[in-house]
């Protein structure tokens, strides 16, 4: 399947990328629809990935949101690629997407929170593992992790 990397622009791609960071970070643990958007999210940059198929309407496969904590620091936060998805690049090429724009915003380093399962694709990327940091919903334990830019 082939792919690009977008900002969601219009009203319909918002939903559709506020609805899989729903479904693949929330939903899994009983939280509402809406409990994937913060206060913050007008400040934030935003990218998703969205299949490209001759045959089917486009669909979003992968989406984050990179932060800004202040002027040299980023944070990536809300990042999920649907599983059947997983393992294609998707993953890799929203990072990339994210560390170029913050690198663009001459931030200097990129801080985030990994769940346990995916710190070593962070690793892969060039990303420390800093310290344990938080435990979400009383069982996701994250991972803070650091890369310079």
């Amino acid at each position: 399947m082939n792919f690009c990397i977008k900002q969601p622009e219009t009203d319909k791609e918002f939903k559709e990328y506020y609805h899989l960071r729903w479904k693949l970070l929330r939903a899994p643990w009983n939280q509402p629809e809406g409990s994937e958007i913060d206060d913050i999210e007008d400040q934030c940059f935003h990218i998703m990935a969205v299949s490209v198929n001759e045959n089917k309407e486009d669909k979003v496969i992968g989406v984050a949101r990179l932060q800004f904590n202040t002027d040299s620091e980023a944070q990536v936060r809300y990042m999920a690629v649907a599983e059947e998805q997983e393992r294609k690049g998707v993953g890799r090429e929203l990072m990339n997407a994210m560390e170029s724009h913050a690198c663009s915003t001459m931030c200097k380093h990129i801080v985030l929170d990994a769940r346990e399962p995916a710190v070593a694709f962070y690793q892969k990327l060039g990303y420390r593992l800093i310290e344990k940091s938080y435990l979400l919903f009383g069982e996701i334990q994250h991972f803070r992790m650091h890369k310079e830019l």
